[in-house]
């Protein structure tokens, strides 16, 4: 029971301004949360009340998938990071320097944590498979924080790391987690809007990765789904065809021109100076990978490469774009004017599908402000033998696998899970017997929930005109008792022994005086997001009893022994 007399935290009459979306003003305005500092939030009474109420429906699934669950440390020693080579390489880590020249970081993640502590548990494949998993604070510096508990620099999570003899073991269980995790967002009333999309990998893998999205008009992520099968993806992975294609084949090949025309900023200025569609333009692109190998990527002028694409399809870890002293060596010209002509054989060409068909297209002359028109595959340049899909998609493109166009819809994450493959395990030396006696390296997987952020995104999805409309396990309390006249406290507090004996919990709201009459009360209630509202009164008690209203809106004087 909490009575909002004796409660410090208090709500506020309006909405406060300069939050992104309308999920944190309510809980700012609720008094559930108050920012510290740009992407930190502290968490009052009933703010924490909402999310143990996450976290236990959280915990109770994990529990019952065979996880277990750990408590392992926010800070670390360097040595940990160095160990898998990442200590310099998450630019959102928070380098802390200690005594003795020493220095920790501020986890972010914790398998460098994890895996040297259930190393020591795994000798034989009968140890195997195993996950654990935790509840704990993260932090990540990141340069922009942003949308409340959304992108934080400090939040809480919940993280598993699963452990395996073998892929197919691993794959299993991988399997089995999503039916885990959609499960746990079903039961926070978020399952018909959540789905499963394709995602990457990131450094851990060359595989994807999964996300769970939620459809939320905050737009964080796009997600691209083909309406045929259902599968989704994050749009840095969607596969695509161009949604408009100028297959121009029969037309007449002309002339070869290098044409001058400066100030022009755009693609679609540029096509229509030299009256040519824009499907025909196409713009050159110069990388250099982490041995120095100078790439080049030609794609329609319309679209922008997509560097997740590009570096799984040329095998690297690392993509950046090629100095001025490089472009001009590479080229003989300055940056901005790079094509695909005259290139040295040593520079690796990658020409993307939307490219694919064309006859007479436009690209650079590698030369300032000059521009070669009328180009033509086998008698400018040569025709690649392969064209590739390195193109970010867009909205009116196709899946390449159905033909169909993608439907496309903001979401925002609120899990993932991706595998780890041997990379941890490998670089800690953990080994284990198989059944023959032999050593092998344990398979591992992530599995990632974000606590505090599913709070977020759960106030923005059931922000309701007047408060959010939490689902009944997650608000914080399941009655609210609104009490008009200090000879009714008692009998409030003798119906709250009563409810909660049934395993209700309940907000009485018991100020008095001028400033807290039934309209405050009752506005404090629906911005709480209380689903059952009881109101103790003078007319209610000549009524016999207390009146109960539900979240549907039904009213009904209960009997009640005054």
């Amino acid at each position: 029971m909490i009575q909002l007399s004796k409660l410090p935290f208090k709500t506020m009459k309006t909405a406060p301004s300069g939050s992104d979306n309308r999920g944190t003003s309510l809980l700012l305005q609720a008094g559930l949360i108050r920012q510290t500092m740009a992407g930190v939030y502290s968490y009052t009474t009933l703010g924490l009340e909402v999310l143990r109420h996450i976290e236990v429906m959280v915990r109770e699934e994990m529990n019952a998938a065979g996880c277990f669950e750990t408590l392992m440390p926010s800070l670390s020693p360097r040595e940990l990071w160095d160990t898998t080579g990442r200590w310099d390489t998450i630019d959102v880590m928070f380098h802390v320097p200690a005594a003795n020249d020493k220095e920790y970081g501020l986890n972010s993640t914790h398998e460098e944590i994890v895996v040297p502590l259930v190393s020591e548990f795994i000798q034989s494949y009968k140890d195997l498979p195993s996950c654990v998993y935790q509840i704990q604070n993260k932090f990540r510096n990141e340069k922009r924080a942003k949308s409340g508990l959304l992108r934080g620099r400090e939040f809480i999570m919940k993280d598993a790391y699963s452990f395996h003899a073998n892929d197919e073991d691993f794959k299993d269980f991988y399997t089995k987690m999503t039916e885990v995790y959609m499960r746990v967002f079903h039961r926070l009333g978020l399952g018909e809007d959540t789905v499963i999309a394709v995602a990457d990998g990131g450094t851990f893998t060359d595989k994807y990765s999964h996300e769970f999205q939620v459809r939320l008009g905050i737009w964080e992520d796009e997600i691209y789904r083909d309406p045929e099968t259902g599968t989704c993806y994050n749009k840095e992975v969607a596969p695509a065809i161009c949604g408009t294609v100028f297959h121009n084949g029969d037309e007449k090949k002309e002339e070869l021109k290098e044409v001058l025309w400066e100030g022009i900023i755009g693609v679609y200025p540029l096509a229509e100076l030299l009256w040519i569609p824009v499907e025909k333009t196409t713009k050159t692109i110069l990388f250099e990978d982490e041995t120095t190998r100078v790439i080049a990527v030609a794609i329609r002028g319309d679209y922008d490469i997509n560097e997740i694409k590009l570096r799984k399809l040329i095998w690297c870890s690392r993509l950046s774009l090629l100095s001025e002293e490089r472009v001009k060596e590479v080229t003989g010209s300055v940056v901005g004017y790079a094509g695909m002509i005259g290139l040295s054989p040593e520079v690796f060409q990658v020409w993307d599908d939307s490219c694919e068909g064309r006859v007479n297209f436009e690209m650079w002359a590698n030369k300032e402000n000059y521009h070669s028109v009328n180009v033509n595959f086998g008698r400018d340049i040569a025709l690649p033998e392969k064209f590739y899909d390195v193109k970010e998609v867009q909205p009116g493109d196709k899946n390449p696998e159905s033909g169909e166009v993608y439907e496309v819809f903001k979401a925002s994450e609120v899990g993932n899970i991706f595998p780890l493959e041997t990379k941890f395990t490998k670089a800690f030396g953990v080994k284990y017997l198989d059944e023959n006696n032999a050593e092998q390296i344990p398979v591992m997987g992530c599995y990632g929930i974000g606590v505090s952020r599913l709070m977020g995104v759960m106030a923005e999805y059931f922000a309701g005109e007047n408060g959010i409309n939490w689902p009944e396990g997650i608000a914080p309390a399941t009655h609210y008792i609104i009490v008009m006249g200090e000879e009714n406290i008692q009998i409030a507090m003798k119906l709250v022994s009563e409810l909660e004996a049934t395993g209700s919990t309940c907000i009485i709201d018991d100020r008095m005086g001028k400033k807290f009459g039934f309209g405050q009360k009752a506005m404090d209630a629906e911005l709480l997001g209380i689903p059952n509202r009881i109101v103790i009164s003078p007319k209610t008690i000549e009524a016999g009893g207390y009146e109960l209203e539900t979240r549907d809106g039904e009213t009904k004087i209960i009997s009640y022994p005054v």
